[in-house]
């Protein structure tokens, strides 16, 4: 039995952050129904795993009343949409939880659901930007540099999100009642940069951009090219490790400028950088495995997984048709995620076993089959 087991989820079609949101509710066992629009041959939603599709035309009265049977009926509505939207079909939150009070209704969007930018279109770089964060990242010297688009789109989206959907799943155990989340991908990035705000007081980012301890302004935080052209990572902060470092590479701490003389720093790093060019990553993990140097290789998608330490763990898995991914994290215990390893549902995969699971007849689904209500991806459905 997974923590979530029995958690009925609505999800909105939708890209990047919704999709997030609901493959970690359904990793961790709660039944995710992607509502996916009619006449779409395929899903831009890679994060479908354990998911089931159905495909609703809400451009029917009766696909758009069928909707809102689905999520009264459900414990979460998830849902990616610009502000307004669901509203115009009848089915924002006030309308469905006065039918269920007891409804979960996850609005996940950019900038929120109040505030002049609430209908404006953006990505992550945009949500970063609006955080305040992405001032703080990038080489010193070089313009503001989004690294992908993980920051808002999925820490501050989907994760946010999911934390929000099971708050509010644990708070209805006491009150019996649902919510709406308003989940801001702004906000949600800015909280979880929560750190670099809060640690300004104690003088960790007096520099500019790519000058202080922690964003590539210390050699000893910092990556390094091996003499193979990969890289090792190091983050040497504490005298202690810091002198680990320094013995692992051969240098004595006498003829070298102190570690925290920021004058100095660029001579340090070309030293560093000199050191670690000499040797291959193999060796450089060798000389450094079961150190506390704090260095570590930079492991790239076609190595993580068969490193010992990610191999013991099984930090990796792969599905049916032999695609690798994270595991689901963290570790529970006693309810640990169970990830489903079947393909991904294809658009209406499992349209007449959700219908039937909620309590529609079979003469009720064949009339919405034919009237084009629903479609049923029959072909390519897995029986």
């Amino acid at each position: 039995m997974m923590a979530l087991a029995g958690v009925r989820v609505i999800e909105l079609a939708g890209l990047a952050p919704a999709p997030f949101c609901g493959m970690i509710l359904a990793d961790f066992g709660a039944k995710v129904i992607r509502v996916d629009r009619t006449k779409f041959s395929s899903a831009l939603d890679t994060q479908a795993r354990g998911k089931q599709s159905v495909a609703i035309n809400l451009k029917t009265t009766e696909g758009v009343a069928l909707l809102k049977k689905l999520c009264v009926r459900s414990d979460v509505v998830l849902e990616p949409f610009r502000k307004g939207v669901m509203e115009k079909l009848g089915l924002g939150p006030k309308e469905l939880l006065k039918e269920n009070p007891r409804l979960i209704y996850a609005r996940l969007t950019g900038y929120g659901q109040s505030g002049p930018y609430a209908t404006a279109a953006g990505h992550d770089i945009n949500f970063l930007a609006m955080s305040g964060l992405l001032s703080r990242l990038g080489r010193s010297g070089e313009k503001p540099y989004a690294p992908l688009n993980l920051l808002a789109d999925f820490a501050g989206g989907g994760l946010a999100c999911a934390l929000g959907i099971v708050l509010a799943l644990l708070e209805r155990t006491k009150s019996g009642k649902g919510q709406i989340i308003d989940a801001s991908m702004v906000e949600g990035a800015a909280y979880v940069g929560s750190f670099v705000w809060k640690s300004r007081s104690i003088g960790m980012w007096n520099h500019s951009r790519g000058e202080n301890l922690l964003d590539s302004g210390a050699p000893f935080y910092d990556t390094y090219q091996t003499s193979d052209g990969k890289y090792m990572a190091v983050g040497a902060i504490e005298p202690q490790f810091y002198r680990e470092l320094l013995k692992g590479l051969e240098l004595n701490a006498g003829e070298l400028p102190d570690q925290m003389s920021v004058n100095d720093w660029p001579e340090l790093r070309r030293i560093f950088t000199e050191c670690f060019a000499a040797k291959t990553q193999v060796d450089w993990s060798r000389i450094f495995d079961g150190t506390d140097a704090c260095v570590t290789p930079v492991l790239s998608f076609d190595q993580v997984s068969s490193h010992p330490h990610n191999q013991e763990r099984a930090s990796f898995i792969k599905d049916s048709s032999g695609e690798e991914s994270p595991r689901p994290a963290p570790v529970l215990s006693r309810t640990p995620a169970e990830p489903c390893l079947a393909s991904d549902p294809v658009i209406g995969e499992h349209t007449v076993k959700v219908l039937q699971e909620y309590g529609f007849t079979s003469a009720e689904i064949d009339h919405m089959l034919a009237a084009g209500v629903v479609e049923y991806n029959a072909v390519k459905a897995k029986l």
